[in-house]
């Protein structure tokens, strides 16, 4: 072949810590394992399946939110950061989560959301019953309205979930008073990280789960939590991710130059403590080099990639992210980050099913053009094989071992996701990435608990996807997942070195290692090197030894 870019070295180097080659896999607590047959998956129903992820291979869970909650967003909602909410279970459980997954040499990461709070959190039940000025509305985003009356909202800020990103209150003598900002659900206020008392509050949240013993966080809107002093007006479309191309302005409410200085502290907090404890940004943030800024030395440690996970599926553009990403975390000393589905975007199995270029769905229904679940599956099990040889850290979602889609042809009247209601009914949503996953094809709910109950209905085509119809069955997503885990440890991978043989229109080929992996996104079948001895391959080759289109093969030259 011949090679169109140099072979020179693409990683970040020899960085120490277990996190960056770690696989860390993502639980959605509601939807992974119910314990109880009410129909929510709780951290009983964890504990019990946590074998399955020690099967699977990876080194770490990461928690989404399981804390006290009116659940207006699933739990990103958070009425109390010290304790669990009794649809999850109680303290205890998440103690014995801990304790037995620390016993299989599993890590645990919870999820941590400080960019606002729930409505129904004590701090925010103050600030409503005490008057403009007070020490209890500083915690929040509290404003005048514009306009005589004060009867505008102080910005044109929209939500993220759609609608705008302010609510009137009435104040305590029954006037209506001020505007609190929710750049999310108006069950989430913000919180005025302007506040030392703020400040002084996450530190002693963050020392309250370091001291039973969890092993990181991922912090929630990492991007999100200073906003621009003068609350300027933003005339772009709302969106996480908007505004932070290189050649457009940063948005007001995100990126903002002094979350660094928060990240600082509490990576002084961590280091505290001994057994490598992480942070990790869901940081929406672009370009490569503005993102990598959150993982500096003295701050967070990963980052997640969503500018990979969004990449169109051609070669160039996969050549393109990898190549920018891993050149910008070596810039600062830090793994790249590596992902390709979570809670909040369309499943890769799904996403990847459309035609290329189709602009990210949010949410994908049963009036929406569908995606082609065979090619979808197929170019998943292509990507997810390709991510899974690069330098860095990986995360898995969920269920994505178990090749599920999304379910796309789900009754817009059983979706739960703020966004469906305050799009007006334009973005589905997320809801069809967190349907709770089968385990076993013949039994109730699939296995997901001992009842019929689901919190959001199953297709019926879960059978297929079932734990217990693919373990040990050649060929299958959860064995082909399973080998690439054992290998990706065996030849080092996550801690490898990433050299380009070929980057061309249609065919991906480096070196990591001992190893060379290649994809192939065009029609043709590509060879291999004469004497190539195949370890792995997501699907199978042609009768002659060659790769197929849409597959990503192992081997050793």
């Amino acid at each position: 072949m011949n090679s169109n870019v140099s072979k020179e070295d693409r990683s970040g180097g020899p960085i120490a810590g277990w996190w960056t080659e770690a696989v860390i896999y993502q639980i959605y607590p509601r939807s992974f394992a119910d314990s109880n047959g009410d129909g929510i998956g709780d951290l009983p129903g964890i504990t019990a399946r946590l074998d399955h992820l020690v099967e699977l291979g990876v080194d770490a869970v990461w928690l989404s939110p399981f804390y006290p909650s009116p659940q207006a967003d699933a739990g990103y909602d958070v009425a109390d950061y010290r304790d669990v909410d009794p649809l999850f279970g109680r303290l205890p459980d998440a103690d014995k989560l801990i304790a037995e997954a620390h016993s299989r040499g599993l890590r645990v990461i919870v999820d941590l959301v400080p960019s606002h709070t729930s409505s129904a959190h004590p701090w925010f039940t103050a600030a409503l019953a005490t008057a403009p000025g007070s020490l209890e509305r500083s915690r929040y985003v509290f404003r005048d309205g514009r306009g005589p009356d004060g009867e505008q909202p102080p910005n044109d800020w929209q939500s993220v979930f759609g609608g705008p990103a302010w609510t009137r209150v009435v104040e305590p003598d029954g006037r209506p008073g001020q505007w609190y900002l929710h750049l999310f659900d108006t069950g989430q206020p913000d919180l005025n990280w302007d506040n030392p008392e703020v400040r002084t509050e996450f530190l002693d949240v963050l020392r309250f789960w370091l001291d039973r013993g969890v092993d990181g966080f991922r912090v929630d809107v990492a991007h999100g939590l200073i906003k621009q002093a003068d609350l300027a007006d933003w005339q772009e479309p709302q969106e996480i991710l908007s505004g932070n191309e290189a050649d457009r302005p940063r948005p007001p409410m995100w990126d903002q130059d002094g979350v660094h200085e928060i990240y600082r502290d509490w990576r002084r907090v961590l280091d505290g403590y001994p057994g490598e404890r992480i942070l990790v940004a869901e940081a929406w943030v672009e370009p490569a080099e503005r993102l990598v800024r959150y993982v500096r030395p003295d701050e967070m440690h990963q980052a997640f990639n969503f500018e990979y996970l969004l990449a169109a599926w051609t070669a160039p553009a996969q050549y393109a992210v990898i190549t920018r990403s891993l050149e910008a975390t070596d810039s600062v000393g830090a793994p790249t980050t590596w992902v390709l589905s979570n809670h909040d975007v369309v499943r890769h199995a799904s996403r990847l099913g459309l035609p290329i270029g189709t602009p990210r769905p949010n949410g994908i229904g049963a009036g929406d053009p569908q995606p082609d679940a065979a090619l979808g599956l197929r170019r998943a099990r292509a990507a997810t094989l390709l991510m899974l040889a690069l330098p860095g850290s990986a995360y898995l979602y969920q269920g994505e071992e178990l090749g599920l889609p999304e379910h796309t042809t789900m009754p817009d009247e059983a979706r739960q996701d703020p966004t469906w209601a305050r799009s007006g009914h334009t973005q589905r949503g997320r809801d069809g990435c967190r349907v709770p996953i089968p385990w076993e094809a013949d039994a109730p709910s699939y296995g997901f608990g001992p009842t019929d109950a689901s919190w959001l209905p199953q297709p019926e085509v879960w059978a297929e996807y079932a734990l217990d119809r693919q373990r040990e069955v050649p060929g299958s997503t959860y064995e082909m997942y399973r080998t690439a885990l054992r290998l990706r440890r065996e030849y080092g991978l996550g801690q490898g070195t990433l050299r380009w043989r070929e980057s061309g229109d249609t065919v991906l080929t480096f070196d990591n290692g001992d190893l060379t992996v290649l994809t192939n996104f065009g029609e043709p079948p590509v060879s291999l090197p004469s004497g190539a001895e195949v370890l792995h391959a997501s699907e199978p080759l042609t009768d002659d030894g060659a790769v197929p289109t849409d597959v990503t093969v192992w081997f050793r030259a």
